[in-house]
């Protein structure tokens, strides 16, 4: 790539999403209305889905109406993978639940179905599983519990839009599905994110939620109206998506296979010679189903020392996807001892993984990564 850092992640906009947002900016509509509108039916067309869709102004925002609009709130449990950004945690506590980090599987990162179990008490609600490295392969082991408990699964599918598991897409099957189009995921409107869901009488509660809870908001604001004489009944939130943002993410939708296709290269390109690199355990996922958002691999920690310090004396930019939440004082509990989360920790490292990458970055960062662990 162009210049002197070869960087860990960054967004892929041109030509189009400029116009994209200048027609909205053209418009002088920009808060949530026809473009919202649009997106909303094109993910459903990507999807190939009847679920219901609705855009909100962040994933983050997609997690905390989904856990309201569910009734979830003090007194209750939600059981979290520990190993996932802190805004998983945040929006549990955002509506006054208790989120309950439990471990993960070494191999995947992704939620250990049986420390789940072994966490279900009368106060758990439901289940909030993270996709982490887009991969969400063990999903059916979390639907069989949550089937055998009666608990609410809400995917923190982040890092997952355009990946497919069993031969679906993320997003099409489910209870509740929440994406994220930061600008940095797999696709971006600068800002925004999405709730799917079968749930109907659910989408008309988040369809309200999110324009504060003004009932059938969203009909109007999608006819170009404002809602005057009109009622609330429950809590809502200032969440939804604004025109801009959607016309940047519908253009980014219609890239988004090229965009697959490129990132399924480097992962594969990572994996085939990081795979000859002793000490370098790469995780197991499946790339011609995913859409990867991050490549993280697992180094014994004095040799990650050694590969880290090798990368910031050439250049290049890496990351530790995540610190695990039950380390992290707010929600620390006493006790709580999650020893594949804590492993992790000392041992994972996040590689460069974006469109705007090339093939030679990515031998140039295996380079360095063979240099530095043989030499460690």
């Amino acid at each position: 790539m162009t210049g002197d850092k070869i960087r860990l992640s960054k967004c892929n906009i041109g030509s189009d999403e400029l116009i994209a947002a200048e027609r909205a900016l053209k418009s002088e509509y920009l808060g949530m209305g026809i473009e919202v509108k649009s997106f909303e039916t094109e993910i459903r067309a990507y999807l190939k889905t009847d679920l219901d869709v609705i855009c909100v102004n962040s994933g983050t925002s997609a997690l905390v109406l989904a856990l309201s609009c569910l009734g979830i709130g003090p007194g209750d449990e939600v059981l979290v993978p520990s190993i996932t950004y802190v805004a998983s945690f945040q929006a549990v506590s955002n509506v006054g639940a208790t989120p309950v980090a439990c471990d993960v599987c070494l191999s995947s990162g992704f939620l250990d179905v049986n420390d789940v179990r072994n966490k279900i008490s009368k106060k758990t609600k439901a289940i909030m599983p993270v996709h982490y490295g887009s991969n969400s392969s063990d999903m059916s082991k979390v639907y069989g519990l949550a089937k055998e408990f009666d608990l609410r699964v809400i995917e923190d599918a982040a890092q997952a839009f355009g990946c497919k598991r069993n031969d679906q897409l993320v997003g099409s099957v489910g209870d509740i599905i929440c994406f994220s189009f930061d600008g940095i995921k797999n696709i971006t409107c600068g800002e925004g994110g999405a709730i799917l869901t079968a749930d109907n009488a659910l989408a008309e509660k988040l369809r309200n939620a999110r324009l504060l809870g003004v009932m059938k908001d969203t009909e109007n604001r999608f006819s170009g109206n404002r809602s005057w004489d009109f009622q609330v009944e429950e809590l809502g939130f200032r969440a939804h998506m604004s025109n801009i943002n959607a016309a940047i993410g519908r253009t980014q939708l219609c890239r988004l296979n090229a965009f697959i296709t490129k990132r399924q290269s480097l992962a594969l390109q990572y994996k085939k010679i990081l795979a000859n690199v002793k000490g370098v355990v790469t995780f197991s996922y499946n790339y011609e189903e995913i859409c990867p958002h991050i490549f993280p691999v697992r180094i014994q920690k004095t040799k990650r020392d050694a590969v880290i310090a090798a990368f910031e004396e050439k250049g290049i930019e890496y990351g530790f996807h995540y610190k695990p939440n039950h380390l992290l004082s707010y929600f620390k509990r006493d006790n709580v001892r999650l020893k594949n989360s804590e492993l992790l920790w000392e041992e994972m490292l996040t590689l460069p993984l974006h469109v705007d990458l090339s093939a030679s970055d990515v031998k140039l960062v295996c380079s360095v990564i063979e240099r530095a662990v043989e030499d460690a």
